[in-house]
């Protein structure tokens, strides 16, 4: 291109990068450009586009799922020594029906405390909730078989009524941990 034949349009472009060169130095230009750079490297690490994503991807789960509660949508009624047996949503320790004892009875040679946790399951055969009664059974040594814990409704130790963390043996006649066991108390409504 010789330059009798420069269009307008190759003028103005010249025009505009003179008057440009003439007022700005590189430095502005080279931070400039790396601002730009940097601005467009984190864009996709805004919150906005994540949150979008992470909507869908439970929309999605949500569809997919019966219940609300993860466990509840995993759970199975038939085998009370399987940890996702749907009354252990909230039991922490060892399952009673793993150590000679039943899903809600003691093992012999233990006695159930007086106090316990509670928790809210929903049986998934019939897609209600119950009201759980999670004692533990002292006076051997802990069983060692079936750990399980479910987290369902657990809250901090400042809450000890939901707490799965504390050992639940007051006012039974040895502190020592065996099993726990969970109990139907009946509908939560």
């Amino acid at each position: 291109m010789t330059p009798i034949s420069r269009t307008r349009f190759d003028r103005l472009i010249e025009k505009l990068a003179r008057r440009t060169a003439q007022r700005s130095s590189r430095r502005g230009f080279l931070s400039l450009s790396g601002g730009w750079l940097i601005a467009a490297a984190t864009l996709p690490l805004l919150p906005v586009s994540r949150r979008a994503s992470a909507r869908d991807q439970q929309h999605k789960a949500k569809a997919a799922a019966k219940f609300a509660s993860d466990f509840a949508n995993k759970a199975q009624t038939k085998d009370p020594t399987q940890c996702n047996y749907w009354r252990y949503c909230s039991s922490d320790g060892y399952l009673c029906a793993c150590c000679g004892g039943g899903p809600h009875t003691c093992p012999p040679g233990t006695s159930p405390s007086p106090t316990s946790w509670v928790g809210s399951c929903i049986n998934p055969e019939d897609g209600k909730s119950y009201l759980i009664a999670y004692r533990d059974c002292c006076g051997q040594d802990s069983c060692g078989k079936c750990s399980c814990t479910g987290l369902e409704g657990d809250m901090p130790e400042y809450r000890p009524q939901v707490n799965n963390d504390i050992i639940w043996c007051f006012g039974a006649s040895s502190m020592v941990y065996h099993c726990s066991s969970a109990g139907l108390v009946g509908l939560a409504e």
